[in-house]
């Protein structure tokens, strides 16, 4: 694969499970020859390192990860459709007990309306009002909408356009099924508003995050592949080839456009449709957000506007809204971002909630090297925040929080009882959502990734995202 000097990349390393024999995993473990394995492709620079056993392991794991969600894909898909389909006609006819009592009597409700029709993280957390309590010249209006909008991403079209139409009163300007050229299918999905009722001049762009069934996304995640642009640094190759990093190793500032069945990448797509909307409107802003791998699609999305020099779209970008986002590149990609930040007044806010283990992911260690740059504003278990440069535990797996975790799992129980009646029924959790929080007692940190404690903090946070601004 070739590289252009411009917007090209200068070393790289691609992982590509689907060819990984057995075979080839175990000579793996023992040959430090990367370039001579049939399921990993690298730059002659890359392949010729020095690998220590640590990185082959690494590697090792995550192709064997991927290998097992490529197997597991269909039942995966099949399970989550068929929860979907039972949760949704559980919460149509009113609730478990209700359902039972109406299939005895005959009046079972059958659920045809897809404006309605919620997903597993709908169902999770099925809160879709605003808070009429926070307003738009409030510190945190753009932190909670952003949230509400990273979470209403996971759902169908007609959901979606539903909600921001007539439950939040602004405008939907569309859905968007793009092309990921990781997973060679269209998967990665974002949407765009315009917040008419109470900031007419902001734009809101919303990346999908991983569905907790959707296979594909889990493998984006544990890919450790990466990509080195020149005068950039290390990106994470399955999250930048979501969002339109091409087939040749580039990430050209355009490219052609082909006929009506093209690949649709979300770069250079929604990159086109802000300048059309915004040149209508000269005095418009617009900001990007995402939960999980939308957090981290949304922050790329800044990076390649940075990279191209598109200075006109960085200074109508008023700022970047993460949740549970994982890292996405190295020290030397941090650095190149916190100048641009800074250059043009970007607001980086990246929210992480307590043991959320995505945050923590890939490990920030002298073997994967990936960090988080910028403020964290890390909240624990009861809401209460603080601006770091580094959340605690920051690779997750420690001895010294194993006990910690699992005590907070199961306050974070107890605390979904508790919360409603402190607070309102605004925060009171489904029993599915309860259930999850059951999970938790066995693997601390999965609840916490899910949206309905990242929507807490930013009605129930005691900082606001104004105390986070990058200097």
């Amino acid at each position: 694969m070739g590289c252009n000097e411009e917007d090209a990349c200068d070393n790289y390393l691609l992982l590509k499970p689907k060819d990984a024999s057995v075979g080839e995993l175990i000579r793996l473990l023992y040959s430090s020859k990367l370039e001579e394995r049939s399921f990993i492709e690298c730059s002659d620079r890359e392949g010729q390192k020095p690998r220590d056993f640590r990185r082959r392991w690494l590697i090792f794991v995550s192709v064997i990860v991927q290998k097992l969600f490529i197997y597991v894909r269909q039942p995966m898909a099949q399970l989550g459709h068929v929860l979907v389909l039972w949760l949704n006609h559980v919460s149509t006819n009113g609730g478990l007990l209700n359902l039972l009592l109406k299939r005895i009597r005959g009046e079972e409700v059958r659920e045809t309306d897809p404006s309605t029709y919620a997903s597993v993280v709908g169902n999770l957390d099925t809160r879709t009002e605003l808070d009429e309590k926070i307003k738009a010249d409030d510190n945190n209006y753009k932190a909670s909408l952003s949230i509400m909008a990273a979470k209403l991403s996971y759902e169908n079209q007609s959901f979606i356009h539903n909600v921001v139409l007539n439950h939040w009163k602004m405008q939907f300007l569309g859905f968007y099924n793009f092309w990921n050229g990781y997973l060679e299918n269209p998967s990665t999905k974002a949407f765009m508003f315009q917040d008419t009722l109470t900031d007419p001049k902001l734009i809101v762009v919303a990346f999908r995050g991983t569905d907790p069934f959707d296979a594909d996304a889990w493998r984006t995640d544990f890919d450790v592949s990466w990509y080195q642009l020149v005068n950039v640094g290390k990106m994470h190759g399955g999250f930048v080839k979501a969002l339109g990093l091409q087939n040749n190793n580039t990430w050209p500032s355009e490219i052609e456009q082909a006929g009506g069945d093209q690949k649709q990448f979300a770069y250079y797509e929604i990159k086109k449709m802000l300048k059309d909307i915004l040149q209508k409107n000269e005095n418009a802003k617009f900001i990007v957000t995402g939960h999980s791998l939308g957090g981290a699609l949304a922050i790329l999305f800044m990076a390649g506007l940075a990279i191209h020099e598109e200075v006109w779209l960085m200074d109508k970008l008023e700022g970047v809204y993460t949740f549970g986002q994982p890292r996405v590149g190295d020290q030397q990609f941090g650095e190149f971002m916190k100048e641009k930040l800074h250059r043009f007044n970007v607001r980086y806010t990246r929210y992480v909630y307590c043991n959320d283990m995505v945050p923590r992911v890939p490990f920030d260690d002298k073997t994967l090297l990936f960090k988080h740059f910028g403020p964290c504003l890390y909240y624990n278990s009861f809401y209460q925040g603080k601006v770091v440069l580094e959340e605690p535990n920051k690779n997750y797996f420690s001895l010294l929080w194993i006990i910690p975790k699992y005590l907070n799992a199961l306050w974070e129980l107890i605390r979904s009882f508790i919360t409603p009646l402190v607070k309102g029924s605004d925060y009171e959790e489904t029993w599915f959502m309860r259930l999850f929080r059951v999970v938790g007692l066995v693997i601390p940190g999965l609840p916490a990734h899910f949206t309905q404690d990242y929507v807490n903090v930013t009605r129930l946070g005691s900082i606001h995202q104004g105390d986070s601004k990058v200097d």
